[in-house]
C-alpha cells in the first residue's frame, strides 16, 4: 500500500521479478478490505508491505491495527521517507515484523523479506 502509484508499480515489478504475488492499492482502508476477503476465501497475504503515510487516507499505523484485529499473525513492514517518526524507530512496538526507509534499493527490499521469512541470501 502506497499513496504514490509510481511507486505501487515500481516495487510491485521488483517484488514480481523476486518470484512473489502482489497485490497493491492506494489506500489502507481499500488494503483491510483486500485482506478480509482473502482471508475469508480461504487464502492469506504472506505480507503486507504499508506506506506509513497516506494524506487523506488511511495510513499505515491505522491499517495495522485494524489488520491485526482480523489476524494477530499478519506480517507487516512499514515504509516511509519519515525516518525521524517514532513508528519507524519502534516499529515491533505497533506492530509490524519489519521497517524500510524510503528511498529503498531492491537489495534493501530483499534483505528485509528474507529477514522475515527467515532465508539466508
Amino acid at each position: 500500500m502506497d499513496d504514490q502509484e509510481s511507486i505501487l508499480k515500481m516495487v510491485g515489478r521488483i517484488l514480481n521479478r523476486m518470484g512473489y504475488e502482489t497485490t497493491c492499492t492506494l489506500d489502507g482502508s481499500k488494503a483491510i478490505q483486500m485482506y478480509k476477503e482473502e482471508k475469508n476465501s480461504g487464502n492469506q497475504f504472506d505480507l503486507v508491505l504499508l506506506d506509513l503515510t497516506i494524506p487523506g487516507g488511511m495510513g499505515g499505523l491505522k491499517t495495522i491495527i485494524e489488520l491485526l484485529k482480523i489476524d494477530p499473525d499478519v506480517k507487516a513492514v512499514v515504509s516511509s521517507g519519515y525516518s525521524n517518526d517514532p513508528v519507524m524507530a519502534n516499529y515491533e512496538d505497533y506492530g509490524f515484523c519489519g521497517v524500510i526507509p524510503k528511498p529503498y534499493t531492491k537489495e534493501q527490499l530483499s534483505e528485509v523479506l528474507n529477514k522475515i521469512f527467515g532465508k539466508n541470501n
